[in-house]
């Protein structure tokens, strides 16, 4: 009887402690950033990693590597 009472506690603390917005931040911390350029350049390299993927999936076997939405995706990129 005592186990299934300490069983539930800790039960109830750790739903407690999922919900807290504060403890999921410890192990998932948003990204911020200090300036508006430090945003620009991390959107930046986020658009080259990706471009710099799919270009590496398409130097292996040319276009046809690539899906109809990959496609896309690299002229979209490409343009900005």
């Amino acid at each position: 009887m005592t186990f299934l009472i300490i069983f539930l506690l800790i039960i109830v603390i750790g739903f407690a402690l999922s919900r807290n917005k504060s403890i999921k931040n410890i192990f998932n911390p948003e990204k911020k950033y200090y300036t508006i350029d430090d945003e620009y350049n991390a959107k930046r390299k986020d658009r080259e990693d990706e471009i710099d993927k799919l270009l590496g999936k398409m130097g292996k076997n040319g276009l046809a590597d690539l899906s109809e939405k990959e496609r896309k995706r690299l002229d979209e990129l490409s343009k900005k």
